[in-house]
């Protein structure tokens, strides 16, 4: 029977380099000069600190910027509320969301099912499995999750006849 899971996954590699070309770019552009703004990935996600707020969100832009020639969704990207640390600095932590929460595989499910199509839809994780007896009805499933704008970055894997 053929198959097809849905995940939610963010390549690492490709934020480590977005996250180094732009701490590059950052470090040599002339309207940085002095503030002496970061980028950096820590553990809770991607900091990004700075002298004012005006050059935070330059940066920000920049990574962003950044992020999509990776070809890394920004729907991946949480938080960012830019806070006051010591000094007179601003700082803004991203978190990277990976996989499907529980709320969001239970909203998916019920859209697959309320397309109407002979196919199941199983939570397994993090992730969901949709399987049905004919390869045409997985790819309607497909090409309909693709039209949603979701507010996940979601990605077709594993697919078998």
């Amino acid at each position: 029977m053929p198959t097809f899971d849905i995940v939610s996954q963010v390549d690492m590699q490709e934020v480590r380099n977005a996250v180094d070309q732009s701490m590059r770019e950052v470090v040599n552009r002339y309207d940085f000069k002095g503030t002496e703004t970061t980028i950096e990935r820590t553990e809770e996600g991607i900091a990004v600190e700075s002298a004012t707020d005006q050059r935070l969100e330059a940066a920000v832009d920049v990574l962003k910027t950044k992020l999509v020639k990776r070809k890394v969704s920004l729907k991946s990207l949480g938080g960012g509320t830019p806070t006051q640390v010591g000094g007179g600095r601003t700082r803004a932590v991203f978190t990277l969301n990976q996989g499907i929460s529980q709320d969001a595989a239970k909203d998916l499910s019920k859209k697959i099912r309320d397309m109407k199509l002979k196919v199941q839809v199983q939570i397994q994780g993090d992730q969901l499995r949709v399987q049905g007896k004919k390869r045409d009805e997985l790819q309607t499933v497909i090409a309909d999750l693709r039209s949603l704008d979701y507010p996940l970055p979601l990605q077709y894997v594993n697919f078998r006849d």
